[in-house]
């Protein structure tokens, strides 16, 4: 087979999809802020005015008992108990209001406009100039979500999503960061060594609070950091079937560190779009049978790269140690001393047994696992295989990239006394919206292939772990084969 060559793309693609709105943070730190209102809506926005440090005045002819407590408790609260004027609005940075009509709404939306305030009519978004969201507060930490008004209850279910995510020590670690930034940006120019400190931290602050020690080494970093000479280092991230929500957490973290990405063919928009938007991504893709980037190109361009100090993620689908050439290119980073590290990603074969409901393992039908290459370096079927052991019927044997060789892979278990009747399943675009399932017997994995079609990444899962009763979801008549 004619391997056609690809020189490494960079991506110059958006960084960033359409936005419904653009997320800001308001600096309201002694800063004036006016709630028109004294429901108890009003006196939660009033609430949160101060706890950002505004200074708070509340003009409302009726009070809720809500609001008398929170101004009572809160120092930058004022209550003054007379409707709202336009002149009250003068000086103001923000202005909430809790209307009782769209007459009352747009006078106030008028007036805080002529103010120069940023204005905001509580559940009328047709008068607000910016919305609350809902918020994860870790401070200096804050996280803001919003829904665009679309569904406020699913921007609540994120943020306790989020809140498990972020322990309440990362609040702690954003205070330690600040106190080290001028410091920082005293003795450490931008730069990779200036992002080397910022990792250091990092890689810490999502565990306990920090300790004296952690101090201490940090502060001690900075010290150490502008006196050497700091290598680069590639990371391997396996970026799963597709699915983004199939990323590890660590893998996540590696692809926000990165200065540049080298990523192949089969990994989606989705994981791409996980990446820090300042880290440029280059296409480093192989794929049989399309044009392909060298193997000794991607090599040296880590070897480059990671000399001249970059942060290097090698982003593969799948997992990098399963059938991702990742142990050719750690070689050519270890003849170059360079220093690397490995995130595991889940691999397809997984990915398939998650998609069909089944166990690779399942005790009453299958004693070992097998993952079997389905092409060769010259594109054929592999020949130094023991296919007479592969031919295993108390086995699960999953063949990548099968496609092209489905025929051959069929020909030769057959031929070494695998049964034609054994149940066969080929899944293609696992974890993808293309996602397409196909169950066969192993006489019928030609026809099935060319049902589903071998220009997708597809996998063959062989054995009797596959069989109808584990299948259910995809069964079918006899010799009829049927889409998933």
């Amino acid at each position: 087979m004619q391997v056609v060559s690809r020189l490494p793309n960079e991506v110059t693609s958006a960084r960033i999809q359409p936005l419904a709105v653009l997320p800001v943070f308001l600096d309201l730190q002694g800063k004036r802020a006016i709630v028109a209102g004294g429901t108890d809506a009003a006196a939660w926005k009033a609430e949160l005015l101060a706890a950002a440090g505004a200074n708070v005045q509340v003009f409302a002819a009726e009070v809720s008992d809500e609001m008398r407590r929170i101004a009572a408790r809160e120092t930058r609260i004022e209550l003054l108990e007379r409707p709202w004027k336009p002149g009250d609005l003068l000086d103001t940075a923000v202005a909430v209001a809790d209307a009782g009509d769209d007459s009352e709404a747009a006078a106030f939306e008028a007036a805080a406009r002529r103010a120069g305030a940023t204005c905001n009519i509580i559940d009328k978004p047709a008068y607000c100039g910016f919305q609350f969201g809902s918020i994860v507060n870790r401070s200096p930490v804050v996280v803001g979500i919003s829904t665009s008004g679309a569904a406020p209850i699913l921007g609540q279910a994120i943020r306790r999503r989020i809140e498990t995510l972020l322990p309440p020590a990362l609040a702690s670690w954003a205070q330690l960061a600040r106190d080290l930034r001028d410091r920082v940006a005293e003795g450490l120019v931008p730069g990779p060594r200036r992002r080397a400190l910022w990792e250091a931290l990092v890689d810490r602050a999502f565990g306990p609070e920090p300790t004296a020690n952690d101090k201490r080494d940090l502060n001690e970093h900075i010290a150490i950091v502008p006196h050497s000479s700091r290598a680069g280092h590639v990371t391997f991230v396996g970026a799963g079937p597709g699915d983004a929500g199939l990323m590890t957490l660590k893998g996540v973290r590696a692809l926000q560190a990165a200065d540049v990405i080298l990523f192949d063919d089969l990994v989606s928009d989705d994981v791409l779009e996980l990446a820090r938007r300042e880290a440029k991504r280059i296409l480093v893709g192989k794929r049989a049978g399309r044009p392909s980037c060298k193997q000794h190109e991607i090599n040296a361009m880590m070897v480059s790269l990671a000399k001249a100090g970059r942060r290097v993620v090698r982003l593969k689908s799948g997992d990098p140690m399963i059938f991702g050439r990742g142990g050719e290119e750690i070689e050519a980073l270890e003849q170059q001393g360079i220093g690397y590290d490995v995130v595991p990603g889940v691999t397809a074969a997984l990915a398939m047994a998650a998609s069909l409901g089944v166990s690779l393992t399942h005790r009453d039908k299958a004693r070992s696992v097998r993952f079997i290459t389905g092409h060769s370096k010259d594109g054929g079927l592999p020949k130094d295989v023991d296919w007479k052991a592969v031919a295993d019927p108390s086995a699960s044997t999953i063949f990548y990239m099968g496609g092209r060789t489905a025929t051959a892979i069929a020909d030769v278990l057959i031929g070494h006394g695998l049964s034609p009747s054994t149940t066969v399943a080929v899944c293609a675009d696992l974890s993808r919206k293309t996602e397409n399932k196909l169950h066969c017997s192993l006489a019928e994995l030609p026809t099935a292939i060319g049902t589903i079609g071998d220009d997708h990444a597809v996998m063959i899962g062989v054995g009797a772990v596959f069989a109808k009763r584990e299948f259910a979801a995809l069964q079918r008549p006899e010799s009829q084969l049927v889409n998933g």
